[in-house]
């Protein structure tokens, strides 16, 4: 997935465009499931939850101006939107800590319906190392870089305690992979060249929390926002 991205930075496709074009697949392929032949531009834009005229833009980066009148056709899109994520090849997935978020990981179903295979599962824990989950087992992290080779990975998923994560991407990396997700609560430092996506529920839980807290405060005249304090206080 990461070399297909790659290859669209490089013919000029914007990073902001390449980060909706998962959102407007999602939809897509929802409309494809409901039997809709076309869309147009803007119920596109509605079910992916952008405006319309980013939508067209980010789209004719792709080629696909869609028809006057009638608009896009979605099987057609879904095609154009899925070879430029490089969705249309499969991708060996290695997740590296089964946990309850790599377990939870390992059994989602919806991997392989959008071009990403589950091929390995590692971990260090000895209680661990041996457990079937999902059709596979899991190995032990010492086998890490032979499993990376033998399996043909091609992403690796850190779902690990943040104390481990620095060490087994420099590893992960030192194997060749240059793309990773990470699910381990700390930021990562790796080399250029290589792709790192970070994702943290605890951020993202805060930031839902903050708008909760505005809302509250809206309702209730509680606490002054920073544009409500006076400009001096004289003491």
């Amino acid at each position: 997935m990461i070399r297909r991205l790659s290859q669209a930075r490089e013919r000029g496709i914007p990073e902001a465009t390449v980060a909706r074009l998962p959102l407007y697949l999602r939809a897509l392929n929802g409309m494809a499931e409901r039997g809709l032949a076309t869309v147009s531009s803007e119920d596109l834009a509605v079910a992916a939850g952008v405006n319309s005229a980013k939508l067209r833009k980010d789209l004719s980066h792709l080629g696909s101006y869609g028809t006057r009148g009638v608009g896009y056709e979605v099987e057609y899109l879904i095609y154009q939107i899925s070879r430029e994520l490089g969705l249309t090849q499969d991708w060996a997935v290695a997740i590296v800590g089964v946990g309850n978020l790599g377990r939870a990981l390992a059994n989602y179903g919806g991997f392989v319906s959008r071009g990403f295979r589950v091929a390995a599962l590692l971990d260090a824990d000895p209680e661990v190392v041996g457990d079937h989950i999902a059709g596979l087992t899991v190995e032990h992290i010492d086998e890490l870089e032979a499993v990376i080779r033998r399996r043909a990975v091609s992403i690796v998923v850190l779902a690990t305690p943040a104390a481990a994560a620095q060490q087994l991407a420099d590893r992960v990396i030192a194997a060749g992979v240059t793309s990773i997700l990470n699910f381990a609560p700390v930021v990562l430092a790796v080399p250029e060249g290589v792709d790192i996506r970070k994702v943290d529920l605890s951020i993202e839980l805060q930031i839902l929390a903050f708008h909760e807290q505005r809302k509250t405060d809206r309702m209730t005249g509680g606490p002054a926002m920073a544009e409500e304090w006076p400009e001096a206080v004289d003491l």
